[in-house]
């Protein structure tokens, strides 16, 4: 009798158990390390912009400054970029909060002492500039040499007017040159330059000088400068301070043309000078290529969110700088 209580007893535990021990949970497999997930990389701050421009000169449609400014204020601010400007010189403490100087105005290197040092310190900061036309004329032209990588000089004939330009692209694989090809337009060209030397600058784009009554040689002329091949489009590259290490290089691009204002709105312009902005600005060359939503979902400004589609004559994509 005691056996079988035995038996049964130890029957009725091992129902009992069973349950417990098909439920329970298996022991967790021994965990692995999980991979650090990727910090994601602060976005760049907006580029700040200056532009330079004057007041109106020559004949409608020519040298039109104040409609860059406004117009080219608009351009840049669709395009996320922080816009300031005026028709004066920047000063100090305005330069204090821009990246690039967009410089279109006349004989922009006729400047006072405080001006000229107030760009200096702009430029040992390793600061940008982008100058179009006689922007690059100037009264010392060795100095603003010293500035743009090349200048020109008022009072004597170094000058086409209203011909064609007829561009060679000399280094299409630079990023500011990206996607373009030979193409020609109707503006001004200059030639008698003076350039910077150790370093000089970096030719993307040149023209040979058209035929015109001031190129060819006259009774008062004797030199003849049709056909000479001359820099319409370059960077300029250097520490400002020759000799000492430790500097961050100022960057400079020129455009030579912009006579004719109707240029800038050129399909084939107009996203080159936005590459140039960038690029001189120490940006992505792409990053104004694009309108941005404004706040609210409104077209324009500087809202945040996807890019928009460009506009005509601004391309979408492109390589760093």
């Amino acid at each position: 009798m005691k056996v079988r209580i035995l038996l049964l007893t130890s029957a009725l535990a091992g129902v009992l158990v069973a349950p417990l021990v098909a439920g329970q949970a298996p022991a967790p497999a021994a965990t692995q390390p999980q991979a650090q997930a990727a910090q994601p990389q602060p976005a760049a701050p907006p580029l700040r912009v200056f532009i330079r421009a004057g007041l109106k000169t020559h004949a409608e449609g020519q040298h039109d400054y104040p409609q860059f400014l406004s117009d080219w204020s608009k351009i840049l601010t669709d395009r996320g970029a922080i816009v300031d400007g005026g028709l004066h010189f920047p000063s100090g403490e305005a330069l204090a909060k821009t990246d690039v100087i967009v410089m279109y105005k006349g004989d922009a290197g006729y400047m006072t002492m405080r001006e000229r040092a107030d760009l200096e310190d702009f430029l040992a900061r390793g600061g940008g500039l982008v100058g179009m036309h006689d922007a690059i004329c100037a009264e010392d032209t060795e100095w603003w040499a010293s500035v743009f990588g090349g200048a020109k000089k008022h009072g004597e004939v170094n000058y086409t007017l209203e011909a064609p330009v007829a561009y060679t692209i000399d280094q299409p694989t630079h990023p500011i040159m990206q996607g373009m090809s030979n193409f020609q337009i109707t503006d001004e060209s200059f030639y008698l330059m003076t350039w910077a030397k150790s370093p000089g600058i970096q030719v993307l784009a040149s023209a040979a000088q058209a035929d015109t009554p001031s190129a060819r040689p006259s009774a008062r002329r004797a030199s003849n400068h049709v056909g000479e091949v001359v820099p319409q489009m370059w960077t300029y590259e250097r520490p400002f301070f020759a000799g000492l290490g430790g500097q961050t290089p100022f960057r400079a691009f020129v455009w030579m043309q912009g006579h004719n204002y109707a240029n800038f709105a050129n399909p084939t312009v107009q996203p080159m000078l936005l590459r140039a902005i960038a690029w001189a600005g120490k940006r992505p060359v792409d990053s104004l290529s694009t309108v941005r939503p404004a706040r609210g979902g409104g077209g324009g400004g500087r809202g945040r969110g996807a890019a928009a589609p460009a506009g005509p004559g601004a391309p979408v994509g492109g390589r760093g700088n």
